[in-house]
């Protein structure tokens, strides 16, 4: 097999023995900073700053041998021209402006600042520079010698993996959420050299696991370049998680075999796509790692504080916090949004990512009156050529005001739908009335997403994810143990729908082991036989526990990490067996929405809402609070949906039978030759629902030779 060809730059000692005294005038376009065969053009966004210095400094970012002035500002972006200097080149800006914070400006020359289009970094961001007490941080303290600079690389050269990037169909969709270092680090099957990083995401022992589970789409916590928190550096934590960015294009360090991150990470995608599983990169645009007011200058805040972050007088630090992480960008401003399309363009077309998952997506939407469907991003997004065609999901809310915005994202997005998690959360839980939004959920929530020409795979559908207990914890506590936070056992979130089957954590009895299982297998099955795109979390499948802490976010280590030797491979057999049975059946995974209004050729219609006796449901047993039991039918012979080659999407008739209930309930199945596709209890006929158990009930299709009314290929394909 013929390896992707991946360009790696040779290091190379810019200094030149003639260091000009002045730069030429140069251009204010493209941003960053781009070679030519003459020279170097620099170019810097600040529309409030009154100079801009080019430092140049030593291949080892140790020695600033040059301070240059950008000597042009041309549509508020401040330029020039370096003759004779080439690929690495090590870099930073100091940006001279006033210092009023109470009028948004935080100017300071002693910071050295970070290029926000640079690809690469020279060292890394110590604590002094990061710190809020440090001398560092104080104003006019300089930051050289403790932050890390940019390094100027050679033209960018376009993803070129071997293979196409794979198109799976959207309703085909099983996303798989996962860390790049906890998926590898403890593989044994894995070199140790290699695990947890880029590298190992290309290995053919991962590969397999993921096929084995019908995976169509890795997603991976963020890998833009971050920084970590103070208060983690203090106790000796690092933020694991990487959502606190410094740097939109350069792919994070830490997670790299060698010195070429973003080689390796285009190889391994490239070893993805070769086995039909695109890759989705969990981004975070929202804020920045400079934190509140009291946070480090090191790069947005130190170039331009009142264009790159939303301002609020009324606040103490004049920011306005709608994230929780002390500010927010504004993605309202043209250029800040420039260099947010940019960054996205980069990592598709340079990096090969096949879509994005946009945390606290909220944020990017909001202009100045608020949230807006018709905000600059999404336009830009629409109509752009590149990101028009990529997937997008959205985390639809943030914590500012009428931030909850599910199911206000619009045609082509994706969308985390927690309230799927809720209502699943708790009807296995036992709530009560938890009947008629688990119904709307199951089928897609068209209540939320049919708008728009919108389809049913716009609803992320989720049971566990990064964020939270796992799918183990969550049938074994009802409360959070995060103390190993070194926070009080105060952070992470305190509603979590769990119960824990009568012990708190651990259990060596053996009903109490039973029962968690049981749990897991409904959660999951339910998860796998809901109209909508399934997301699977990392590890859920093996069943992973994190001893019960729900926001394992600075946990770098086996806590976090997945151990691939305690795997549980008979749920894991299970789980293979749910992705097999959603793959090979339309009925189970529509492209529209189902809403009982078209018919089999028997008169059966698409989907119907049974009682255990085989009634249709009234209005009086949905609004029951005490019942627990319900039957989903679905025909999949009523149908007028295409096959991708053209041919009626025809197929069985199922009944998903779900029983929240401690009793065993009696069942009467409509007529016709059922037979039990799959069992979470292992007790079920065809005439009793064992105690908190799904049961899928499978019949095969009525025949019909009568395709007149069927739609052509043409009127049906998405």
């Amino acid at each position: 097999m013929e390896t992707p060809r991946v360009r790696t730059e040779k290091r190379l000692d810019p200094i030149m023995t003639r260091m000009p005294g002045r730069l030429y005038p140069g251009s204010p376009y493209p941003l960053g900073a781009t070679i030519d065969e003459g020279g170097i053009n620099f170019a810097l966004f600040s529309a409030h700053a009154e100079a801009v210095e080019l430092c140049l400094f030593d291949p080892a970012g140790e020695r600033e041998v040059a301070r240059l002035t950008l000597p042009e500002w041309t549509d508020e972006v401040w330029h020039g021209y370096l003759p004779g200097a080439g690929a690495g080149l090590v870099y930073g800006y100091r940006v001279h402006g006033p210092h009023q914070p109470t009028n948004g400006h935080r100017f300071d020359p002693a910071k050295l600042l970070l290029d926000p289009y640079t690809r690469r970094l020279c060292g890394r961001f110590d604590r002094a520079a990061l710190g809020r007490d440090g001398a560092a941080c104080r104003i006019g303290a300089d930051t050289a010698p403790f932050v890390a600079k940019a390094v100027v690389t050679a033209a960018d050269e376009a993803y070129a993996g071997t293979w196409s990037r794979p198109s799976n169909g959207r309703s085909e969709t099983l996303i798989y959420e996962a860390h790049v270092k906890g998926l590898t680090k403890l593989h044994p099957d894995i070199a140790p050299a290699l695990r947890g990083t880029y590298a190992a995401l290309g290995e053919p022992r991962l590969i397999e696991h993921l096929q084995r589970l019908g995976v169509t789409a890795l997603e991976l916590l963020p890998l833009q370049a971050f920084v970590d928190e103070p208060h983690l550096i203090d106790k000796g934590l690092v933020n694991y998680w990487g959502y606190n960015p410094i740097n939109w294009f350069v792919v994070e360090p830490r997670y790299a075999h060698g010195e070429e991150p973003l080689a390796e990470l285009k190889l391994a995608i490239s070893a993805l796509h070769a086995a039909g599983i695109e890759v989705l990169l969990d981004v975070v645009y929202n804020h920045t790692g400079e934190g509140d007011g009291q946070g480090p200058c090191l790069a947005y805040r130190g170039i331009d504080n009142h264009s790159y972050y939303r301002l609020d007088s009324a606040t103490a630090d004049g920011y306005a916090n709608l994230t929780g992480c002390g500010n927010t960008i504004d993605a309202s401003n043209p250029r800040v949004l420039q260099l947010i399309m940019d960054s996205l363009r980069y990592w598709v077309e340079i990096v090969g990512v096949d879509g994005f998952r946009f945390d606290l997506a909220a944020t990017l939407g909001r202009e100045p009156a608020g949230f807006d469907k018709g905000a600059g991003f999404f336009d830009c997004l629409k109509q752009d050529p590149v990101l028009s065609r990529v997937r997008l999901i959205a985390e639809p809310w943030d914590i500012g005001p009428e931030g909850y915005r599910m199911g206000g994202f619009g045609p082509g997005w994706s969308e985390w739908n927690d309230r799927y998690r809720d209502v699943v959360r708790g009807f296995w839980r036992g709530d009560e009335r938890m009947l008629p939004e688990l119904a709307s959920r199951l089928l897609g929530s068209a209540d939320l997403f049919e708008h728009q020409g919108r389809r049913p795979w716009s609803s992320i559908n989720f049971v566990a994810a990064h964020d939270g207990f796992t799918l183990a914890d969550l049938v074994a506590f009802e409360d959070r143990h995060n103390e190993a936070n070194l926070e009080n056992n105060g952070d992470g979130h305190g509603h979590n729908l769990s119960w824990n089957n009568g012990v708190e954590g651990p259990s060596d009895d053996p009903t109490i082991i039973a029962d968690r299982r049981r749990d897991v297998r409904n959660l999951l099955a339910t998860l796998f036989f809901s109209q909508g795109t399934v997301m699977l979390a990392m590890g859920d499948e093996l069943g992973r526990s994190q001893s019960g802490n729900n926001n394992a976010y600075c946990q770098d280590n086996d806590l976090s990490w997945l151990d691939w030797q305690e795997a549980d491979s008979e749920l894991l057999t299970f789980v293979a067996e749910l992705a097999a049975i959603r793959r090979a059946h339309p009925a189970l995974r529509r492209q529209h929405f189902v809403h009982g209004d078209v018919e089999a050729a028997d008169g059966t219609p698409d989907v119907q809402w049974l009682n255990p006796d085989g009634t249709a449901m009234t209005s009086a047993d949905w609004h029951d609070p005490s019942c627990r039991v319900v039957l989903l039918a679905l025909a999949g012979d009523a149908t007028k949906e295409c096959s991708s080659d053209g041919s009626p999407a025809r197929d069985s008739r199922f009944i998903i039978a779900l029983n929240a209930a401690s009793v065993p309930s009696p069942l009467h199945l409509p007529e016709g030759n059922w037979s039990i596709r799959l069992d979470t209890s292992g007790e079920a006929d065809l005439g009793l629902l064992p105690p908190r158990s799904l049961v899928l009930f499978q019949t095969t299709a009525v025949p019909t030779s009568d395709d007149e009314d069927q739609p052509s290929p043409e009127e049906q394909r998405p």
